[in-house]
């Protein structure tokens, strides 16, 4: 039979011209589309990242993991670094080994000479090896990158997933920590990506619950502060186990015995990582306690002996007790104190943080509680970030916002929920919001990690509010070595440095103004920002008789005393 467009002359319209055919078009389109731009953040923030890591020298701990994360691979010995578990530092390891590192087994030494010596003392290109040692770290950011995306869109669709992960690619913090040899992005990645496991649990519980399993073992092999999550989302994932049984009409006992058992399953993963990722460094687990071990009683000493974990897991455990029993000294908004303040870090993340960022968290928060359809996923983003923060919030260590990097994971998913408000104008003030955002971020390159925003006067001036890990953490010797050759060669230069680095090695000579009397310290005089915020009474008289004559990477001061 003859179709009625055929009888007039006109050929039958092909599949693509039919209003099914160009909506399919439109739709093939619109994925490619979207992952061409979910590409470009990604380059962009790699971009970043690779060029923070060539530029800078060691951050105070990068010596420690990056010697250690070598004995791991090399001598498959674990006993160096007992408070951190050892995977993250595994990572950094075999970054190191493809380099082709030497490590000198003979060294005896304490772990942070240890690390120093194989950087500088051990016949290797210290900037290479710490580039090695960085990549790992590098190419799980831009991963973790992908689960922001993915979760986001999961809860918003595609232009709430790439606003996520506009936020996340652009969040200077995520940029300078995720470009270090380091264990805080690794750890807080893990976590992001345990808790979206397990909302996808809620339609695949097969498959994704043991990922989450896999995921939360990841992130406390890597780091002990990963533990006060570990209840919460044993509770999520019987959340989902639950939902989804609800949708299968399945019954109530039934349901119980399902979250149990998913809880217990999600707990021998756990312990099975960690257990793995000490016997992968040493199948024999050969281990002696060092000397320095502290002696924890109380409630906390039992609870880490009851631990599931290897031996130097627990030792390790008593370590970081024994950190924080110390009396550390912190310095908020040019207030220099010793302990902890309660209220630090969420100070120090308004100094931090973006803006756009900002405003975009606490309206994608709103969001998630007040759109009905976005409601479930509250516990899966909001929650784990709030008892991270509160567990971060008791430490006796107010040192830097990377103690909270993973708020910027977390509530970069978060804001994605401001594209399901049905409003004329939440494009366009989320459009402006992420572009604010960008536009910040890009103006503190290349220098990311003594990144403030525009109200606290931005990265020159953070110094003034914060220290540590926030602006000083050492990285500076490159660009100080070249500071100092352009615009002072040949002058005397006085260094009071804070770093592991070795000055040296970058060719800077300079001698020690703690080490003589005040009237000899006379040329220029170098100093490290978190020196000057810490008020040395030592340091203190020869900044007040001395002018500023120069800043290196916003991080050291450049004096000159007559």
């Amino acid at each position: 039979m003859t179709s009625l467009s055929t009888e007039q002359g006109h050929p039958p319209a092909s599949p693509r011209e039919t209003p099914a055919g160009r909506f399919g078009a439109l739709r093939r389109h619109r994925r490619w589309l979207t992952a061409l731009a979910a590409a470009v953040l990604l380059a962009q923030m790699a971009a970043a990242m690779l060029t923070a890591a060539a530029r800078q020298s060691p951050t105070n701990d990068e010596p420690v993991y990056a010697g250690t994360g070598a004995y791991y691979v090399y001598e498959h010995d674990l006993r160096y670094n007992p408070e951190h578990p050892p995977l993250g530092k595994l990572l950094i390891g075999v970054g190191i080994a493809l380099s082709g590192a030497h490590l000198d087994a003979a060294y005896t030494g304490g772990q942070y000479a240890a690390g120093r010596h194989f950087l500088y003392g051990s016949g290797n290109n210290a900037q290479r090896v710490l580039l090695a040692a960085r990549l790992p770290v590098i190419v799980l950011t831009l991963l973790f990158g992908l689960v922001v995306f993915a979760f986001a869109r999961d809860l918003a669709g595609p232009l709430g997933g790439l606003g996520a992960l506009a936020l996340y690619s652009f969040s200077p913090d995520v940029i300078a920590h995720g470009s270090l040899a380091t264990l805080d992005v690794p750890m807080a990645g893990f976590l992001l990506t345990a808790a979206w496991l397990l909302w996808r649990a809620r339609r695949r519980p097969r498959l994704c619950l043991p990922l989450a399993g896999l995921a939360l073992g990841a992130a406390v092999a890597t780091k002990m502060s990963a533990l006060p999550a570990i209840p919460l989302l044993l509770g999520l994932a019987a959340l989902s186990v639950w939902s989804a049984g609800r949708e299968r009409a399945a019954s109530r006992r039934r349901l119980l015995a399902a979250c149990a058992a998913s809880a217990a399953g999600i707990t021998v993963l756990v312990v099975a990582v960690v257990w793995a990722s000490y016997l992968a460094v040493d199948p024999r687990l050969r281990w002696t306690a060092p000397a320095d071990v502290p002696s924890i009683g109380g409630l906390r000493g039992f609870a880490a002996g009851l631990l599931p974990f290897p031996a130097p897991f627990r030792d390790g455990m008593r370590v970081q007790f024994g950190f924080e029993d110390l009396r550390w000294t912190g310095f908020l908004f040019g207030r220099v104190y010793q302990g902890s303040l309660w209220y630090y870090l969420p100070a120090a993340l308004l100094v931090k943080t973006p803006l756009g960022t900002l405003a975009l968290w606490a309206a994608g928060g709103a969001a998630l509680l007040a759109v009905p359809r976005l409601r479930p996923a509250a516990p899966y983003v909001l929650l784990p970030a709030a008892v991270l923060l509160a567990a971060a919030m008791t430490g006796d260590r107010d040192l830097g916002v990377r103690y909270a990097v993973f708020l910027p994971m977390f509530l970069a998913v978060a804001a994605a929920g401001l594209a399901a408000v049905r409003r004329r104008w939440t494009p366009a003030i989320a459009g402006a919001l992420v572009l604010f955002t960008a536009v910040s971020s890009l103006r503190t390159y290349p220098y990311y990690l003594p990144y403030s925003n525009e109200a606290f006067g931005g990265p020159a001036k953070t110094h003034r509010h914060l220290h540590d890990s926030n602006v000083d953490w050492g990285q500076d010797l490159r660009r100080l070595a070249a500071h100092l050759r352009e615009r002072h060669p040949g002058e005397k230069v006085w260094l009071a440095y804070k770093g592991q680095g070795v000055p040296s090695y970058y060719g800077i000579r300079a001698s020690d103004p703690l080490t003589v009397p005040p009237g000899r310290v006379h040329g220029l005089l170098v100093v490290s920002n978190t020196l000057i915020a810490k008020s040395d009474p030592r340091l203190t008289p020869l900044i007040a008789t001395a002018e500023p004559v120069g800043d290196v990477g916003h991080s050291i001061t450049v004096f000159h005393r007559p």
